[in-house]
């Protein structure tokens, strides 16, 4: 098991935002979660990534109770084992496109020899080596969220945590994307974890699980 969650709980005042949900993710699985706004969704993959602490219950990642791990273990985590693809592309506005692939590879002190085989090799899977030097405002929200995948996958990691990744895009964009990063985290033996609204997203995940008022069914 890549996640192992029990009985984890979580509130904001006197709003329980997520109550003893329990949850186990196979290595190389794909997941999907669905649920209506305010549900819970978000927090839970936010807890999975390790930027949210439930106030209660254990959550394993690789073994590794998440809940108990400093703020710089879960940071090195989060940089080399867990990835994660928004709604919003959140790219850096004043790198171009293969600046912004190579910024975890710089973050994690590779060889400029390393970034340019990896990066150039990320640019090809999702067709955007021939926008190497542009900047994300002179990209679609498609050819962003391309860039954003990329991003996310080049350090290979054990876990994708996706939160409406097709959500800013049109429905033929967001086919494509859906399409390409299926494709993408599979062919790197990668688990994947997917919170959408979306049937249509939702369908590319081999097990799906339904989320409301912080209660999770499979």
């Amino acid at each position: 098991m890549i996640y192992q969650v029990e009985g984890l709980s979580k509130s904001y005042g006197a709003f329980k935002v997520l109550d003893q949900v329990c949850l186990e993710v196979s290595l190389r699985s794909s997941v999907a979660i669905m649920g209506p706004s305010g549900s819970g969704k978000s927090t839970l993959l936010h807890c999975l990534g390790g930027v949210d602490r439930a106030d209660r219950g254990s959550l394993l990642f690789e073994g590794n109770n998440l809940q108990q791990m400093g703020e710089e273990a879960i940071a090195s985590l989060r940089r080399e084992r867990i990835a994660s693809i928004f709604q919003f592309f959140y790219l850096l506005p004043t790198l171009t496109v293969s600046e912004n692939i190579a910024f975890p590879l710089m973050m994690q002190h590779h060889t400029a020899a390393e970034r340019k085989d990896r990066v150039q090799e990320m640019m090809q899977a999702v067709a955007m080596d021939h926008r190497a030097q542009a900047y994300p405002n002179q990209l679609s929200g498609g050819e962003q969220q391309r860039v954003a995948i990329a991003r996310a996958l080049i350090m290979r990691p054990s876990v994708v945590l996706a939160d409406e990744p097709t959500g800013n895009l049109d429905r033929k964009n967001g086919e494509s994307i859906l399409e390409l990063m299926q494709q993408l985290i599979t062919r790197q033996s990668s688990t994947l974890i997917l919170v959408t609204h979306s049937k249509e997203a939702a369908a590319v995940c081999r097990s799906l699980w339904f989320m409301e008022d912080g209660q999770l069914h499979s």
